[in-house]
């Protein structure tokens, strides 16, 4: 308090030199504001102008575009006929033309198509016979590269008229002519479409033209458009810079007032904390020595908690009481074992929200049931039950929910139900044990676990089955007053939670002030919403 007393007198020192600090960088704020304003104005001028100027160059350059792609519509027409000629040739393979090439005789059609071919690729006018045909095909890769390089734009108007006659022949077509030779079929089908795809470029030739001479215009304005484009990036950039220089004006003289402001509210902090917690010396001292105290004293609390839940389960509430009150508490003083005087283990194991989330399962709210409950919360072996009137268990499936699973050794198969629920991490509960456990479930209850790998496996019956780390396991028996041998003690925790008369007692009395003092029900309410949050 000392200490925030002397800091608070240095913050009202601090305030001061801060505030005049304050009004001179509000002053050159406001000067450079002035200036950047009217500079921005400028720029934004200049930069409409630009805008404007783009704006034409984009309208010229999209009128060009939409005359190019016109063109470029009228000239895909001619596209499908190249593309069928390409084909015809690409299916030629030198084989069939060496075929074609070796016959003596051909048939008289076939002479026809080599004479198409004779006109369009040497350009012959008289000699048609077979053998020129023949020279014309002498090297068979070569005549396919003559004919896949042809020109289709520019054929001679002398060719076509020469070819006009066979092209009106019925036979001149790919399926009578296949028939004959595959390799003529293939030349009759390119010769076909090369004269269909001339026939429609010269018709489309002005329109390319045109499509040409409009991508030339586009491109001349794009060219126009990026010097425009380069312009206004150069007066953005000018913008850009003003306003930032603005925003770092604005910035500096908000943070000058920010951290005035700051000291402000901090002083102003440091001066309710100084007058509210001036009466709170004397109770902060009396804090420090009690949390001492239970530095120390935790030793003997945690050994009380710990043998309450080791040892105490199968007694009642007297026997165990006068155990834990009467018999280890003292033996724990006498011993100059720290602990805390009155400590209750009970509320070691469980604060107050954990025993109104158990209630809200169904736990009964006598004290019995909850010291019940907190042993089988802290237990370390699998607790083992005893539950005639089957409260425990009605807790333990509110607890727990619907996934869990509820077997009894006298049903069928239920060493396969133990061995998958073990292995998926179910929650198990087996009920209605009697006095005697099968011996099948010894290596489970005793947590003979062996580590294969990462994981863990317990043998059950002639199985080796894994462990799953969510495994649970609860035994429950309706015996009134069962005996169990030692082996069976050592390997759970048992108990005891058959209802006797002041437990009965104690839990008619919690129904009564859940209907006469609801403001209690709500306490507990909130105390439940806390433990779900934490």
């Amino acid at each position: 308090m000392l200490s925030t007393t002397e800091q608070v007198n240095g913050l009202q020192e601090l305030l001061k030199v801060k505030m005049v600090d304050v009004a001179v960088e509000i002053e050159k704020t406001n000067e450079l504001i002035e200036i950047v304003g009217k500079e921005s104005l400028d720029a934004e001028k200049e930069g409409a102008i630009a805008a404007e100027q783009e704006a034409e160059t984009n309208k010229l350059s999209d009128a060009a575009k939409a005359e190019k792609a016109a063109c470029d519509a009228e000239l895909a027409e001619a596209i499908p006929a190249m593309e069928r000629a390409t084909e015809a040739v690409n299916c030629l393979e030198v084989k069939a033309i060496q075929e074609l090439k070796a016959l003596g005789s051909p048939p008289a059609q076939c002479v026809e198509v080599a004479k198409a071919v004779l006109i369009l690729l040497k350009g012959e006018k008289k000699n048609f016979a077979w053998p020129n045909s023949q020279k014309m095909m002498g090297n068979p890769k070569k005549f396919l590269e003559d004919v896949q390089g042809f020109d289709g734009d520019n054929i001679d108007d002398w060719k076509l008229t020469m070819l006009a006659p066979l092209l009106a022949e019925d036979w001149f077509n790919f399926e009578v002519m296949k028939g004959k030779s595959v390799a003529a079929a293939f030349l009759c089908s390119w010769i076909v479409n090369i004269i269909n795809y001339n026939g429609i470029f010269k018709k489309v030739k002005p329109l390319k033209d045109a499509a040409q001479a409009a991508q030339d215009m586009a491109e001349a304005k794009q060219a126009e458009l990026a010097i425009v484009i380069e312009k206004v990036r150069l007066i953005n950039e000018k913008v850009d810079a003003l306003k930032q220089q603005l925003e770092d004006a604005v910035t500096a003289k908000k943070k000058v007032e920010d951290e005035a402001q700051a000291l402000q509210d901090q002083l102003d902090l440091a001066n309710r904390l100084v007058n509210g917690l001036s009466d709170e010396n004397a109770r902060w001292k009396q804090n420090v020595v009690d949390f001492k105290t239970e530095r120390v004293s935790m030793v003997g609390d945690a050994l009380v908690s710990a043998a309450f839940v080791s040892y105490i389960g199968p007694f009642s509430y007297l026997f165990r009481a006068e155990l834990w009150k009467n018999q280890w508490i003292p033996d724990i003083t006498e011993k100059t074992i720290p602990i805390t005087p009155g400590i209750d283990p009970l509320e070691v194991l469980a604060n107050a929200a954990d025993q109104a989330y158990w209630k809200t399962e169904g736990l009964p709210a006598d004290r019995v049931s909850l010291e019940n409950a907190s042993v089988v919360t802290s237990c370390n072996r699998y607790p083992l039950i005893i539950d005639p009137q089957l409260q425990g268990q009605k807790w333990i499936k509110g607890k727990e929910g619907t996934e869990m699973v509820i077997i009894q050794l006298s049903q069928r198969a239920w060493l396969k139900k133990v061995e998958l629920a073990v292995s998926n991490g179910n929650c198990l509960m087996i009920e209605s044990i009697g006095q005697e456990i099968d011996a099948i479930l010894d290596p489970l209850l005793s947590r003979q676990f062996v580590k294969k790998g990462k994981n863990f496996t317990v043998k059950l019956g002639s199985e080796d089955v894994e462990l799953s780390n969510n495994f649970k396991l609860y035994l429950q028996t309706k015996l009134i007053n069962p005996h169990y041998k030692p082996e069976t003690a050592a390997q759970c925790t048992i108990i005891n939670f058959i209802v006797t008369e002041s437990g009965l007692e104690d839990q008619l009395l919690a129904m009564v002030v859940r209907v006469e003092k609801p403001d209690l029900e709500q306490t507990k309410e909130e105390l439940v919403n806390q433990q779900n949050q934490y």
